[in-house]
C-alpha cells in the first residue's frame, strides 16, 4: 500500500468516506502547506482561508478536523480563534494550533472550550504528526480497529521518524554553515511522544476506608531547593537522561500553591524542562488525570493559569509528609 493510500485509510470514517477538514492560516505560504499537507493525508478540504476573517458562524459547517496558525499576538487574529474554539467546541470537531513561544499565552486563553492540540514553533513534519495523532485519537476511524498493542507499535515508529526528521534537519543545517558552530541553535519545539507514558493515577476517595486529616504542604523553600537540585543535573548530563515533565511541574505547582502565585501555562512550560509542544501534551494529560485545572484570569482575558487541583493537593502533601527528614535531599 503507498503512501498516500495508507493516509486515506487513516482518514476516512467507518463507512469509508473521507474526512473533513478547515485551515485557517494569515500567512499565506503556511496555509498552503497546511492545505497541501490535509489532502496529502486524504481529508477533503471544507474551507481554506485566512484566520482573520473567520465568523461566528461560516457558511458551512466546520471540518471534523480544524487546522489553524496563529503565530501573532494579533487582536483581529486572536479574536477570530476566540469565535473558532466556540463553533469547534459546538461542532465536536478536533482543532489542532499552531502558536510561537510570544503568542502561547494568548492562544492558550482563547482556546478554552475546544480542548485543542497546541504546538509551539512547529516544523511542517510536526504539524502532520500532529494530524495523524488526532486522526488516530477519533472514534470510528479504521485506525481504531487496531489492537492496543498495534496502535502502540504506530506511536513507537511515529516517534521514531520523528527523532531521525529532527536529526536530518540538524544535520542540514550543519551542512548548510560549514559545521555546528557556536551559534547553530537546537530547535526550541523538538518533537517527543512523551505522552505514550501512562498517565498517573491517583487514589479515589473510595480507595480509602477512613479519610484522615490531609498534612499540610511542604515549605516552598523546600520544594525549590529540590528543583534546583534536579536542575543542577543538566549541568553534568544529557538532560534527556532525567526528563521527568509530570513530576517537575507538580513540584513547580506545589511550591507556587503555598506562596500563593500563579502559574501562567507558558512558566509551567519552562519548568517542566522539556520543548513547549511537550510540555503543553503533558499540561493536557495531566488535566485529564485531574491532577491540573486551568483558571482563567479574572482581569485579563488574554491570560490563563494552570493550578493544582484539589485531588493532587492532597497528595503532594501526603507524599511530602511520609517523605519525612528525607524530602531535604534530592528528589
Amino acid at each position: 500500500m503507498g503512501q498516500i493510500d495508507f493516509a486515506y485509510a487513516l482518514a476516512a470514517d467507518s463507512a469509508g468516506l473521507p474526512l473533513a477538514i478547515s485551515v485557517f492560516a494569515d500567512r499565506d505560504a503556511v496555509r498552503a502547506d497546511m492545505r497541501e499537507d490535509a489532502e496529502l493525508a486524504g481529508l477533503a478540504l471544507r474551507e481554506c482561508g485566512a484566520l482573520g476573517l473567520v465568523q461566528e458562524s461560516g457558511p458551512a459547517p466546520l471540518g471534523e478536523v480544524v487546522l489553524v496558525d496563529c503565530p501573532r499576538e494579533d487582536a483581529a487574529a486572536l479574536a477570530a480563534l476566540t469565535r473558532l474554539d466556540i463553533r469547534v467546541a459546538r461542532s465536536g470537531a478536533r482543532l489542532i494550533v499552531s502558536a510561537s513561544l510570544e503568542s502561547l499565552e494568548a492562544v492558550f486563553a482563547c482556546c478554552s472550550q475546544s480542548d485543542p492540540q497546541i504546538l509551539v514553533s512547529p516544523r511542517r513534519a510536526e504539524r502532520v504528526i500532529a494530524l495523524g495523532r488526532v486522526l488516530a485519537g477519533m472514534p470510528g476511524l479504521r485506525v481504531r480497529e487496531l489492537s492496543e498493542e498495534d496502535r502502540l507499535l504506530m506511536l513507537r515508529l511515529t516517534q521514531q521518524v520523528s527523532e531521525i526528521a529532527q536529526r536530518l534537519d540538524g544535520l542540514s543545517g550543519a551542512l548548510g554553515s560549514g559545521g555546528l558552530g557556536p551559534d547553530a541553535q537546537p530547535s526550541a519545539s523538538a518533537f517527543r511522544f512523551d505522552d505514550a507514558a501512562p498517565t498517573p493515577r491517583m487514589p479515589d476517595q473510595g480507595d480509602r476506608l477512613v479519610r484522615t486529616t490531609r498534612p499540610p504542604l511542604p515549605d516552598p523553600r523546600l520544594v525549590r531547593k529540590i528543583i534546583q537540585q534536579r536542575q543542577l543535573r543538566g549541568r553534568f548530563f544529557d538532560g534527556d537522561l532525567f526528563a521527568d515533565p509530570a513530576w517537575d511541574m507538580l513540584l513547580d505547582l506545589t511550591a507556587a500553591r503555598v506562596e500563593h502565585v500563579r502559574v501562567s501555562v507558558t512558566s509551567l512550560c519552562i519548568a517542566s524542562g522539556v520543548p513547549p509542544t511537550t510540555a503543553l501534551r503533558w499540561i493536557s494529560q495531566m488535566s485529564e488525570a485531574g491532577l491540573f485545572e486551568r483558571v482563567e484570569d479574572e482581569t485579563d482575558r488574554r491570560r490563563a493559569f494552570i493550578q493544582l487541583t484539589d485531588r493532587a493537593v492532597e497528595a503532594m502533601a501526603r507524599y511530602f509528609h511520609e517523605l519525612g527528614k528525607n524530602a531535604s535531599g534530592p528528589v
